[in-house]
C-alpha cells in the first residue's frame, strides 16, 4: 500500500468545492443488476439497500459503524480530466464497474477515470471524536476529497487503507464523499492477476475502482490502529502486539483471551509493547478442529475505555519436519498432514472480484469442505477479509499467491528485471498483503510467484517474506521457475499428476494438476467455444478420469514424499470450464459423493501411514 496525503488544502478548483454545496439524493427504486452473461442464485438477494451490509474486518470489530456501500453517482471521463460536472448514471458500491451487479457492466480504458460521488451523514453520537473512513480495496490508483478537501490518495488493488477525514466533516448536515479511481489492468506493471483488458482462456474481466466495502467508524484523538498475533503451538501462548495511537504514559492496554464464556487470561501492557499470554491446554485449530479463541483488546486511560476492538485468533502451527520414512513433509501441529485442495480464482459472473453477498463466500468454503477438500490455493488474488473468516470459521487451510504482474517468463529464463516503479509497488503490496490479512489461522503459505509471472528478485523476496513472517511457510515460486530457496519444490503437471524429487531441507508439493473441463449448457459463460486442458462430454467420463488422477496420487505420497495437491479448480471461469462447479455454483459437475470419498480417504490415508520421525 501506498497511501499519500495531500501537499496542500488550496489543491482543489474552487467549482469543485462549490459543486458540494449541493448535496442530491440517491434514489434506491432506479438499481438493478445489468444484464450479464450468467447470474448465481445470490444475484436477486443484492439491492441498493443490501450490498455487503455485514462489518468488513472481523479480526478487529468495532460495535459503532457506518457502512457506505450502496448507490453513488458515477461518471467515467478521460484520465486527464477534471472533476466532472455531471454524473451520468449510479453505481451499487462495492461491486466493480464492469460487474452486472455495479449496475453499469462497462468497460474502463487504461486512458478513462473512474468518478464516485455520494452523500452522508456522521451520527450526532459520534460528536467530539475523530472519524475514520475505510475503503476496503480499490483497483488502482485511488483520491479521496471530502466537502471539496483532499484527503489523501493510495495506490494498490487488493489492500485496505484509512483516512482520518475529521478536519474535513461538517458540524452538521450532509457531507459530500468523492472518489477517483484509474487502472490500467494489463497496460501497467502493478499486480493484477489474471485480469487483462482483452479476456480469453485463462485471462478474465477486469475490475476497476471500488471493489470492497467502504466505511466509517468513530473512535477517539487515541485509538487502536491495528493488531498483530502469532500463535505459539509449542510454548502453549500467543504473542499479540496492539499498534496504536497513543503517546502517553498514562495509557494502558488491556488484552483478555476468552474461549466461549471462559476467561483465559487477562494481562496489561504499555502502548508500544507485545505480550504473550499462556493458552494452557490449547484447543489446537485444524480443519478438522476449527477452533477459535477470542480476543479483546481495549486501550485505556485510568478506569476510563478510550477503545475496544474484538478479534480472534487460532492456536496452530505449520512447520517442515520428516517423516518416519525420512521423507519432509508440512507439518500441522506437528504432525505430517497431506494438503489437497483446489485452485481458487475468486471469480464471480455477477460480481467479477466481489462476491454477490456474504453467503456466497461461505458457500464457495462450505463447498470446498464437503468436496472432502482441506486446502485453497488462493490464485494470484486477494479475497475481502470475510473470505478468510470463513475458512478460519469452518476450518480450511489457504495457500495465499501474490497477485501477478508486470512481464512473464518461462522456467528455462532467468528472473525479470523491473523498473524501480514496478518493484517498488510490488514490494509494498506484498508487505500489503502480510501485514494485512497475516493473522488468519487459514493461512499457512505464502506464494510470491506463479509460474515465473512477474518473478523478480526471487531469493531476496523469499527472505523478505521470511522476515516479516517467520511464522509461516514460503512458496518461492508454484511451478516452472523453481530457485531452490524458501519450504516447498512446486511443479505443475496437466493433466498429472507428477512430484518432484524429494529434498532433504524442502517439502515436495504438486501446485496444479486437473483441469479437467466439461460445459455445461445452460451454466456456462458463453454458449461455445469453451475451454478446458482436457475436455469432457458427461459427468459420468470426468468423474472416472478425476478419480483415476486420485489413485495416481497415492504412490507419490508414499513414495516420493509428495506433501501436497492443488487440483484446478473450484469453479469455471467466464470460458475456462475446468471447475468442480459450474460458474454459477448451481452445479458439482462431477458424483460428488464420490469425489469427496476419495479426497477424504486420500488425505486420512496419507495422515495415518506417515508419522513424525521421533
Amino acid at each position: 500500500m501506498k497511501l499519500r496525503m495531500p501537499h496542500s488544502k488550496s489543491s482543489i478548483l474552487p467549482r469543485l468545492l462549490a459543486a458540494f454545496l449541493v448535496v442530491p439524493l440517491l434514489s434506491h427504486a432506479a438499481w438493478q443488476p445489468a444484464s450479464g452473461p450468467l447470474k448465481t442464485r445470490w444475484t436477486k438477494d443484492v439491492s441498493a439497500k443490501s450490498a455487503h451490509p455485514e462489518y468488513p474486518r472481523p479480526q478487529m470489530v468495532r460495535k459503532e459503524w457506518l457502512n457506505l456501500n450502496g448507490l453513488w453517482d458515477l461518471a467515467i471521463t478521460g484520465k486527464a480530466a477534471d472533476k466532472p460536472d455531471t454524473y451520468q448514471t449510479q453505481i451499487l458500491v462495492p461491486f466493480p464497474v464492469e460487474s452486472a451487479l455495479s449496475g453499469v457492466m462497462k468497460s474502463v480504458g487504461d486512458n478513462e477515470r473512474i468518478w464516485y460521488r455520494r452523500a452522508f451523514e456522521v451520527p450526532p453520537a459520534w460528536a467530539g471524536r475523530r472519524v475514520l473512513l475505510h475503503f476496503g480495496a480499490v483497483d488502482f490508483e485511488a483520491t479521496v476529497w471530502v466537502n471539496g478537501k483532499e484527503i489523501g490518495q493510495h495506490s494498490g488493488g487488493y489492500d485496505g487503507f484509512t483516512l482520518d477525514i475529521t478536519e474535513a466533516l461538517k458540524p452538521s448536515g450532509p457531507n459530500e464523499l468523492l472518489v477517483t479511481a484509474s487502472d490500467p489492468t494489463d497496460a501497467g506493471t502493478q499486480p493484477r492477476g489474471k485480469q487483462v483488458r482483452k479476456p480469453q482462456g485463462i485471462w478474465y474481466t477486469p475490475t476497476s475502482g471500488i471493489w470492497q466495502t467502504v466505511w466509517l467508524e468513530p473512535v477517539s484523538a487515541a485509538y487502536i490502529r491495528g493488531l498483530k498475533i502469532v500463535p505459539d503451538v509449542d510454548g502453549s501462548a500467543v504473542l499479540v502486539r496492539p499498534i496504536t495511537t497513543a503517546t502517553l504514559g498514562q495509557f494502558i492496554v488491556e488484552v483478555t483471551i476468552r474461549d466461549g464464556l471462559r476467561k483465559v487470561y487477562t494481562a496489561t501492557i504499555t502502548p508500544g509493547g507485545q505480550i504473550t499470554l499462556p493458552v494452557k491446554n490449547a484447543k489446537l485449530w485444524s480443519p478438522e478442529h476449527p477452533n477459535l479463541y477470542q480476543l479483546v483488546v481495549s486501550l485505556k486511560l485510568g478506569d476510563s475505555t478510550i477503545d475496544r476492538v474484538e478479534s480472534y485468533f487460532g492456536m496452530r502451527k505449520i512447520s517442515l519436519g520428516k517423516d518416519d520414512k525420512g521423507f519432509t513433509r508440512l507439518m500441522l501441529n506437528n504432525q505430517p498432514y497431506f494438503q489437497l485442495g483446489p485452485l481458487d480464482q475468486g471469480f464471480w459472473p455477477d460480481g467479477l472480484y466481489t462476491a454477490p453477498t456474504d453467503e456466497a463466500l461461505r458457500y464457495d468454503i462450505e463447498m470446498t469442505k464437503k468436496l472432502g477438500f482441506n486446502l485453497a490455493r488462493k490464485h494470484v488474488k486477494v479475497e475481502p477479509d470475510r473470505w478468510y473468516y470463513w475458512c478460519d470459521k469452518l476450518g480450511l487451510l489457504v495457500w495465499q499467491d501474490m497477485p501477478s504482474g508486470d512481464k512473464f517468463i518461462s522456467g528455462n529464463k532467468p528472473d525479470i528485471t523491473r523498473t524501480p516503479e514496478s518493484a517498488r509497488e510490488f514490494e509494498t503490496e506484498l508487505q500489503a498483503l502480510i501485514e494485512g490479512r497475516g493473522n488468519h489461522p487459514s493461512i499457512v503459505m505464502w506464494v510470491p510467484y506463479n509460474e515465473g509471472w512477474g518473478q523478480w528478485d526471487t531469493p531476496r523476496i523469499v527472505d523478505f517474506i521470511k522476515k516479516l513472517d517467520p511464522s509461516r511457510l514460503v512458496d518461492n515460486a508454484s511451478g516452472w521457475t523453481d530457485r531452490r530457496v524458501g519450504d516447498v519444490n512446486d511443479v505443475h503437471k496437466y493433466p498429472g499428476p507428477a512430484a518432484p524429487q524429494p529434498e532433504p531441507s524442502r517439502a515436495g508439493v504438486l501446485g496444479e494438476f486437473g483441469g479437467l473441463g466439461l460445459p455445461v449448457p445452460g451454466h456456462t459463460w458463453q454458449a461455445a467455444k469453451n475451454w478446458g486442458y482436457r475436455s469432457f462430454t458427461n459427468a459420468e467420463a470426468l468423474t472416472t478420469a478425476y478419480l483415476g488422477l486420485i489413485e495416481k496420487l497415492f504412490p507419490l505420497i508414499e513414495e516420493k514424499g509428495l506433501s501436497a495437491a492443488v487440483y484446478t479448480q473450484t469453479t469455471d471461469v467466464e470460458v475456462e470450464v475446468n471447475g468442480l462447479m459450474t460458474y454459477d455454483r448451481e452445479l458439482v459437475k462431477m458424483d460428488s459423493k464420490k469425489i469427496a470419498a476419495a479426497n477424504r480417504r486420500m488425505w486420512d490415508n496419507a495422515a495415518g501411514k506417515f508419522k513424525a520421525k521421533k
